[in-house]
């Protein structure tokens, strides 16, 4: 073979292979700059401070009446539902008339009393100046100084009718359900006739009016990389391609513990975590649901 025409074609074929090269390369070299990266990426759910509120019965009883239904808006203060009261107000009426008892027993206390002290000032003037004998006067003031024990006690008995009657008036205002917040009406777990105690769990769910956070779980080993007030972008997890919110995190747990989001039972219960909270710098839109899945990315860069 003939040598000086074999080098020719192999700097032909090397010239042509290095510019295809460069070519197949050249798209990934202009995309690394642009790709963003983040210090840390973690699974999260929707949420609000203290989660969704409970709110079940503190006395047993059968359900009598219903207010509200689900999705309505509630204020605080509000009657959600009453259990039967008639025993509960029957005592509220026995502690009422109690306390009108005492209080009728004292208006005469105090008159017997004031006429019996006058008396006794009397019959002590008259014994003093010889009209009248020293036993009448004592008698008097016998008299008086027991009508005084008297209404000493019915003051006593006074206070304890009036905790009576307060006592009363709190057992009655158990049987009803009122809302403790302003919370809109997620479910509703009674119906009217239900037979009810407080073991019985929930009777409504509430979705208490507050800002909505992200709890987000951090694998242990990006704890140290993650602190307070890092930004962080949030997306939907299931990929709607709805466009990121920005938050900031503004509490991190002092406690490790196990995956709650992580959907494979084994690396949950393997995985250790801490939640941290998150805040959006902006109110988060309607479309956001408490308990929605989300997925954090801490620290763009």
């Amino acid at each position: 073979m003939n040598l000086l025409l074999l080098y020719p074609a192999l700097a032909l074929i090397s010239t042509y292979a290095f510019l295809t090269g460069c070519s197949q390369e050249e798209p990934l070299t202009q995309a690394l700059p642009t790709s963003p990266t983040y210090i840390a990426v973690a699974r999260g759910r929707v949420d609000v401070e203290g989660g969704l509120l409970k709110l079940g019965v503190t006395r047993e009883g059968i359900v009598t009446e219903i207010k509200v239904k689900e999705g309505d808006r509630v204020r605080k203060g509000q009657l959600l539902t009453t259990l039967d009261s008639e025993l509960a107000g029957h005592a509220v009426s026995a502690a009422l008339a109690e306390q009108l008892q005492i209080h009728l027993q004292a208006q005469q206390l105090e008159r017997r009393y004031k006429l019996s002290d006058q008396k006794a000032t009397r019959l002590a003037k008259a014994a003093d100046a010889g009209a009248s004998d020293g036993q009448s006067a004592d008698d008097a003031r016998e008299m008086a100084a027991q009508l005084h024990d008297e209404l000493a006690k019915n003051r006593m008995d006074a206070e304890t009718a009036k905790r009576n009657l307060a006592t009363a008036r709190y057992e009655l205002a158990q049987r009803s359900l009122i809302a403790p917040v302003d919370a809109e009406v997620v479910r509703r777990l009674v119906q009217p006739g239900a037979a009810v105690s407080p073991q019985s769990g929930p009777a409504f769910i509430l979705l208490p009016d507050q800002p909505q956070i992200v709890r987000a779980e951090i694998n242990e080993s990006l704890i140290g990389a993650v602190h307070l007030g890092m930004r962080a972008e949030v997306t939907d997890e299931s990929g709607s391609g709805a466009f990121p919110l920005l938050a900031q995190v503004v509490r991190i747990s002092a406690v490790l513990g196990n995956s709650t989001l992580e959907d494979d039972p084994q690396v949950r219960a393997n995985m250790r975590t801490v939640e941290c909270v998150l805040a959006f710098d902006d109110p988060a839109p309607e479309s956001l649901r408490v308990g929605q899945r989300m997925l954090v990315r801490f620290g763009r860069q």
